[in-house]
């Protein structure tokens, strides 16, 4: 069995529920935290923002990803995908305190109406709908300076509220009947400015999805996220971030783990088995 990487934390016993403290104790606890308890102990330092991701442990990660039902920060996983909106800065503090790594998901390439900042999508770049996604509409990516100041916004939510890494989702609307004549070169460069954001706004970026163009933006990310790739096909496709020692975090949602597990672990990806609400639950796979 290969070794977990040294700062990972074991797991807890039970799931564990907090209030968030009021403001004035908040400030006692923050500061509790960040001092060193005596003279020859380190203070208690997160990962660094962007999110570095050592090439060392880039087949050992552990991962969860949960975007329903309050977090649980108890999990034994060393990187967590979430939410950014439904994520509180209390649990991405308890996370952090745990020196998890903090991934937050961003829909790129879409919005829904019921998204805080949907009505500031020009009605120009507003698409078809999402199949199976009610209130979801695709986003012309091409119009790059109206969707830069919305985006940007999103991913200043995740640093303010602890991530130090992003996922961008919905980042392959040219493979989709978006309603706009969206082509791969379209998607590339829209992916890569991204990117780019991302840097800029001290973001780790990561990729979902979007196979046809792994090979392509594999040196512009740094990990990817993919879903069902054993049951649709197309894991060698990721095999450009295996390369480049950078982390794959897979899922399944359907199957025997003892089964795909042998495939992806075999590839170097962090796969898992999850529900698709996407709660607290998972199984992941384990090393050999």
């Amino acid at each position: 069995m290969r070794m977990r990487p040294a700062w990972a934390v074991p797991p807890r016993a039970a799931r564990v529920r907090r209030r968030g403290p009021r403001r004035g104790v908040a400030v006692v606890l923050t500061a509790l935290l960040l001092a060193p308890a005596s003279a020859c102990q380190e203070p208690i330092v997160p990962p660094g923002a962007p999110t570095p991701w050592p090439s060392a442990h880039a087949r050992d990660w552990q991962w969860q990803w949960q975007l329903t039902g309050p977090v649980d920060v108890t999990v034994d996983a060393d990187v967590f995908l979430l939410d950014p909106v439904r994520t509180t800065s209390t649990e991405t503090g308890a996370l952090r305190a745990r020196d998890r790594r903090l991934v937050c998901q961003v829909r790129v390439g879409t919005y829904a109406t019921g998204d805080p900042d949907a009505s500031r999508f020009p009605a120009a770049v507003r698409g078809a709908a999402v199949p199976g996604r009610a209130g979801s509409r695709w986003l012309d990516v091409r119009g790059w300076d109206a969707l830069e100041p919305v985006l940007a916004d999103r991913f200043r939510l995740c640093r303010g509220k602890g991530f130090g890494a992003v996922a961008l989702d919905d980042a392959d609307g040219y493979l989709h009947r978006s309603g706009f004549p969206l082509t791969f070169d379209d998607q590339l460069l829209f992916n890569r400015r991204l990117a780019e954001l991302a840097r800029r706004l001290d973001l780790s970026p990561g990729l979902v999805d979007d196979l046809p163009q792994v090979a392509a933006l594999a040196p512009d990310f740094d990990f990817a996220v993919n879903q069902e790739c054993v049951r649709r096909g197309g894991c060698d496709k990721l095999l450009p971030f295996v390369d480049a020692d950078k982390p794959v975090f897979h899922v399944e949602y359907a199957g025997d783990p003892a089964e795909f597990c042998v495939t992806t672990v075999g590839y170097g990806f962090a796969s898992i088995l999850k529900d698709r609400k996407l709660d607290a639950w998972r199984e992941p796979c384990t090393l050999p």
